[in-house]
């Protein structure tokens, strides 16, 4: 049975991705909408809506369509009213939202503009595809709703624009046409979206696994886990980097070999998914002392372990700053001077108004000590943080690269197997090595517990989101939180530290 609904370009674009998941997202909301959107997700969202906003200035004079007035839009365009923002076109089958409608009265049509807050230096290729059909949904509605059109556009921020401490807008974004992409597209995506209109109407989800089920696990739809109920927790989707070998999953997912334990033993793998495989089937885990060993000796004391927070603005706020510079505000250290010693903690949080460049380097000085290893988790971070601190402060140059040099990354060895513990689940970031490697340190508990909620917290503060206690309260979570990971590098080292001086990892709970 069929029930007629509306499809919305949203929707249009989560059936591309996995059809399954669009009809779950309109027929099943509870669960799709079952995990909140994260800390990190709704920053973006709200990145999106910032710069959409700041993008209508350089189209100026325009009327903003009230949300869903498809009736106000077709009165505007039918009166070939100049520019409009967020115009909204219905028809029987389909909706769409426009970013920005601008008539040209020479030609007498209207030019499409969709306004992206990504940058005109990353990932072209997979994200212009994708641009290039969300633009051709909107020219498939506009052409029904018998909107003359023109040309189709692209406005998204230019990676190579810096700020002199003010936005010319005109120099931050950039205006591609798309048209040559679009315009070869427009008959397939019809096809496409009947397709999809079929898909909503469906009463009942399609049959059988989605289409993710051939997919890593980082790139599993919002619903997978009820999509694909046979799926057990911990699968050969976990396997490590196996998103990158769609051949060999796909051999494993057809053979029906679904939990990472059931993985033969004569199956073509990678030596770290095979190491991966064998931990999580002997449920123990493994340690190769040596080349462990050798990490271990080349750090030389005092040791720093420094964790750095930072805000990725997308509308440079600062002179010298690129669309999406990391702004550092924030720094943990914890030193040990000599084998034995305790872990001196340091620490440091800018909440002004101001850049907080000059402060974050004058406390950063004042608290590394001048020799020794720097140890960091994820070193191309902390570096490259360092390396535009550099760009921006000539005169701390030297003292930031000097300290580049000394940065060790602890993290290599976990991508480097050194050690391999089931808990790990094939991941190396330092919230799954933490809770198996030392389990009486978590950061449950804590206000703040990864990095989004700490750059949106400190966000929230500089722009008087929070105000007094609010946000004296949220500067302690922060120094709370930055304090946890600079600690959790210093207890890993010394679990590492007993595993090789008793050659073995202990299991944990």
């Amino acid at each position: 049975m069929r029930t007629s609904r509306k499809l919305s370009k949203t929707n249009y674009l989560v059936y591309r991705d996995c059809a399954h998941n669009a009809w779950v997202k309109v027929h099943r909301p509870e669960v799709y909408h079952a995990r909140p959107p994260s800390v990190f997700e709704q920053a973006v969202m709200d990145t999106g809506n910032d710069v959409d906003a700041r993008a209508r200035d350089i189209f100026p004079d325009g009327v903003l369509i009230r949300r869903g007035d498809a009736d106000g839009t077709a009165q505007l365009v039918a009166e070939r009213y100049g520019v409009l923002y967020q115009p909204v076109f219905e028809t029987d089958r389909y909706t769409t939202a426009c970013d920005v409608l601008v008539w040209s009265e020479d030609r007498g049509v209207y030019d499409l503009y969709e306004v992206k807050a990504s940058t005109s230096g990353e990932d072209r290729k997979a994200k212009d595809d994708l641009y290039a059909h969300d633009l051709a949904f909107q020219a498939n509605v506009l052409a029904e709703c018998g909107v003359p059109l023109g040309r189709f556009n692209l406005v998204r921020l230019d990676s190579s624009y810096v700020s002199d401490g003010t936005l010319d807008l005109n120099r931050l974004f950039t205006r591609e046409d798309f048209t040559d992409r679009v315009t070869p597209l427009l008959e397939t995506v019809a096809a496409e979206m009947d397709a999809a209109h079929d898909v909503m109407s469906l009463e009942t989800m399609p049959l059988g696994p989605c289409g993710c089920v051939y997919k890593g696990r980082s790139s599993h739809c919002t619903s997978f886990s009820f999509i694909n109920g046979h799926v057990p927790e911990y699968s050969v989707h976990d396997l490590t980097r196996i998103g990158a070998s769609p051949r060999r999953l796909r051999s494993l997912v057809d053979a029906g070999i679904l939990d990472i334990t059931d993985v033969p033993d004569d199956f073509e793998l990678t030596v770290n998914q095979a190491n991966q495989v064998r931990v999580a089937r002997q449920g123990r885990a493994f340690l190769e002392v040596a080349p462990l060993g050798e990490f271990l000796n080349r750090l030389r004391y005092p040791i720093s372990f420094l964790d750095y927070e930072t805000y990725p603005c997308a509308l440079p706020r600062f002179a010298g700053f690129r669309p999406y510079d990391h702004v550092p505000f924030q720094f943990s250290q914890h030193v040990v001077s000599h084998p034995g010693g305790e872990a001196v903690h340091r620490d440091f949080l800018f909440t002004g108004r101001a850049c907080p460049d000059a402060y974050f380097v004058a406390a950063l000085k004042d608290a590394i000590p001048a020799e020794g290893s720097v140890v960091v988790w994820n070193r191309p971070f902390e570096r490259g943080i360092n390396a535009k601190l550099a760009e921006r402060l000539p005169d701390a140059g030297e003292f930031l690269l000097s300290v580049n040099e000394r940065i060790v990354d602890l993290m290599d060895v976990f991508t480097g197997q050194m050690v391999i513990h089931p808990k790990f689940r094939g991941r190396t970031s330092i919230k799954w090595v933490l809770p198996a490697l030392v389990p009486q340190l978590s950061y449950q508990g804590l206000a703040i517990q990864e990095g989004a909620t700490a750059s949106e917290t400190w966000n929230r503060i500089v722009t008087g989101d929070l105000e007094g206690d609010e946000a004296e309260e949220a500067r302690k979570d922060l120094l709370t939180y930055c304090k946890r990971d600079s600690l959790a590098m210093v207890e890993i080292w010394r679990a590492l530290l007993a595993a090789v001086a008793a050659r073995e990892i202990r299991e944990a709970g």
